[in-house]
C-alpha cells in the first residue's frame, strides 16, 4: 500500500541513521539524509532508488516530489521517465500544472539559473494560465530542489538562489546549511544553558568577599 509523503514532517537524527551502505563522502551521505527526512522516506531506500535507476543525485527530491502530489509509488515515476517523458510531460500525465512547482520569493530581479523559469510565472498571468508554461528538466530539478533546500533548513528561497548563482550545486548547499544548522543548534543550547544557569559554575562568595 502506498503511503503518501509528506514533506518535513520527520524528524530524523541524522548520526544515528542507518543508510544501509557505508558511505565515504560526507557530502553525499548528509545529502541522502536530508531527502530522507524531508520525504519521509527511509534512508536505505533513498540510496537503493539512487543505486538501482542511477538517477542524479538531485533527481531524488523530485522524484519523490512528484510521487507525493501525483499519489503514486516512486518506481511509476521512475518508470515514465525511463520511457522517455520529461518532467514536465509526467507532471501533466496526473493532472499536474508548473503551479506545484512555484516557489514565492520577494525579489524582483532573478538572475541565473533561475531567471528563466520565473520569467515563465511572470508571463503567464493570471495563475490559470501557467498550464501554459514549458519548463526545462533542469529548471524542474533547479525548482524542486530549492523548495526542498529552503523548506527543510528553514532558509529563504532567495539565499539558495543567491549560492546556485555563486555555482555551488545542490549537494554543496546541503552540506553547507547542514553544518550551519549544527552549529546554530549547538550555539542555542549553550545558550539555553546558560541562561538556567547549568553551562556555568558560578564561584561562591567567601566571608569576605565584596
Amino acid at each position: 500500500m502506498f503511503l503518501f509523503l509528506i514533506p518535513g514532517m520527520l524528524s530524523a537524527q541524522d548520526s544515528k541513521v542507518d543508510l544501509g551502505i557505508s558511505i565515504a563522502d560526507g557530502k553525499l551521505r548528509s545529502f541522502y539524509l536530508a531527502v530522507s527526512d524531508y520525504y519521509r522516506v527511509p534512508g536505505r531506500e533513498v540510496v537503493a532508488t539512487k543505486e538501482r535507476y542511477r538517477l542524479r543525485d538531485e533527481e531524488l527530491p523530485v522524484v519523490y516530489f512528484l510521487a507525493a502530489r501525483a499519489r503514486v509509488e516512486p518506481s511509476v515515476i521512475i518508470g515514465l521517465r525511463i520511457k522517455g517523458m520529461s518532467w514536465l510531460d509526467v507532471t501533466f500525465r496526473y493532472g499536474l500544472t508548473p503551479e506545484i512547482f512555484y516557489v514565492p520569493v520577494t525579489a524582483k530581479k532573478i538572475g541565473p539559473p533561475y531567471g528563466n523559469a520565473y520569467g515563465h510565472y511572470k508571463k503567464y498571468r493570471p495563475k490559470k494560465e501557467w498550464k501554459k508554461i514549458a519548463l526545462s528538466d533542469y529548471e524542474v530539478i533547479d525548482l524542486i530542489n530549492l523548495r526542498f533546500m529552503s523548506e527543510h533548513y528553514q532558509l529563504k528561497p532567495e539565499v539558495v538562489m543567491e549560492m546556485r548563482r555563486q555555482g555551488k550545486n545542490f549537494l554543496t548547499i546541503n552540506e553547507e546549511s547542514w553544518k550551519a544548522k549544527g552549529k546554530m543548534t549547538g550555539k542555542q543550547g549553550k545558550n539555553k544553558k546558560d541562561q538556567t544557569g547549568k553551562g556555568k559554575v558560578k564561584k561562591k562568595k567567601r566571608g569576605g568577599d565584596k
